[in-house]
């Protein structure tokens, strides 16, 4: 075992996503070191791309590269990660051993890292489906690379993990709304904010918060199918491996409640869960595990976006 490779995306775990770090716990060792490695990789991915840090700004500099230059890097290290070549950067040596060992298809990789290039190119998102592409490219397919390091196979399964991830990412956007809007980046649909009187440029301003809660109200609805899919889809992973996606489920989809709930006041400070909530929720999680094991099989609705094949 490479023990500072897991040391690295451990600590990248605990400072870049609490509310997964707390589940990730659940896995067997095995798949917690693939899943914490893979997301060590992804998170390192987003700060490049953005210049920063674990999501927080790094210090200027004057001849740092571009954005597109930093994107066209992270390709080409993805490239040689695939390639079995040997990687410096912990980041994605981490990633190399867990795409080689679970056969994760170059082209999910290279489908994440085109999420981070809708971001580089300033992309609008006209319609909800727009946005739900978005949403695939960032965490969709984060969700379908976890479930093969989950030994997952099966694409009726693996679409479950991606609606999972589609969920997951509709909550954030309406958790990160105005974050969001200071940095330039717009996630909700163009179309819905013509409809609330809105636009891309004010849209974030305090005095339209009550107009934004409402949107962001229907973000969080919007997001619930895919999490009762991703529900449905809990039979058909390991018992542990379950209990830690159940219990990130009702973390995220805890966060989504509570922006609904605070309305307009849902900006004032970034909306999370407590450590007790955490452990009541991993409590549940378990319940919801094993009640998975006799749920009758139900079909995925017809009416849910669609990944890519």
């Amino acid at each position: 075992m490479n023990q500072p490779l897991l040391n690295h995306a451990t600590q990248t775990m605990a400072a870049g996503s609490k509310s997964f770090a707390t589940a990730s716990k659940l896995f067997d060792p095995a798949t917690r070191r693939s899943a914490l490695m893979l997301y060590a990789w992804c998170r390192h991915c987003d700060d490049v791309t953005d210049g920063q840090t674990l999501g927080f700004a790094a210090a200027d500099v004057a001849d740092a590269p571009t954005a597109e230059a930093r994107l066209a890097m992270l390709q080409s290290e993805t490239r040689r990660a695939y390639a079995g070549e040997p990687m410096a950067d912990p980041a994605f040596a981490a990633f190399q051993e867990v795409a080689l060992a679970h056969a994760i298809p170059q082209r999910q990789a290279f489908d994440h890292l085109e999420g981070f290039a809708m971001d580089v190119r300033g992309e609008a998102y006209e319609t909800l489906e727009d946005t739900l592409r978005y949403c695939y490219h960032v965490a969709g397919v984060v969700g379908l690379m976890m479930a093969r390091v989950m030994g997952v196979r099966d694409e009726s399964v693996l679409d479950r993990a991606c609606d999972l991830g589609l969920a997951f990412q509709l909550t954030n956007i309406a958790r990160d709304i105005v974050e969001d809007a200071q940095v330039g980046r717009c996630y909700l649909p163009t179309r819905w904010l013509r409809d609330a009187g809105l636009t891309r440029d004010n849209f974030a301003d305090p005095a339209h918060r009550a107009a934004l809660a409402q949107l962001a109200t229907r973000l969080v609805t919007e997001a619930e199918p895919y999490y009762d899919s991703a529900r449905a889809g809990l039979a058909d992973l390991p018992l542990r491996s379950a209990w830690a996606i159940a219990t990130a489920r009702g973390v995220y989809r805890e966060i989504g409640i509570k922006v609904k709930n605070a309305r307009e006041a849902a900006w004032n400070q970034r909306q999370g869960t407590s450590r007790l909530e955490k452990l009541t929720l991993l409590v549940s999680g378990a319940g919801l595990a094993l009640s998975s094991r006799a749920a009758s099989p139900t079909s995925r609705p017809a009416n849910l976006w669609q990944r890519p094949r």
